[in-house]
């Protein structure tokens, strides 16, 4: 059975990130967001051309959900401009993966789209 609820949230989180990304090819060339995902936590992220070097490509990691097992629970964290993760406060954690992600899209506190 946990398997199945890893698939499920696996399937969420590329649904969403599907949703973020640019349509056209050319712009994902300048921007484009992706994730990774261990089992535990996963990361979102931008992807750029560094701007002195566009044959580089940098990840700018915006959020971080991790599941505690043991408290069915999702926990949502923050990259801070000082690159150290921080708990999304008011909406730090939801019982439902959808519930993170839906924070994330409204992102009232404009920590994850400025």
């Amino acid at each position: 059975m946990p398997t199945k609820i890893i698939d499920i949230n696996k399937s969420t989180i590329k649904s969403y990130v599907e949703y973020l990304r640019p349509e056209d090819l050319e712009i994902r060339k300048q921007i484009d967001i992706g994730y990774t995902y261990d089992g535990k936590s996963v990361i979102l992220f931008q992807i750029r051309p560094q701007w002195n070097n566009p044959e580089q490509k940098l990840q700018i990691d915006f959020a971080k959900i991790t599941r505690i097992k043991s408290k069915k629970i999702w926990k949502l964290y923050w990259m801070r401009s000082n690159e150290k993760w921080t708990l999304y406060e008011p909406f730090s954690e939801a019982t439902h993966l959808s519930e993170i992600i839906a924070i994330i899209k409204k992102d009232e506190h404009g920590c994850f789209f400025g």
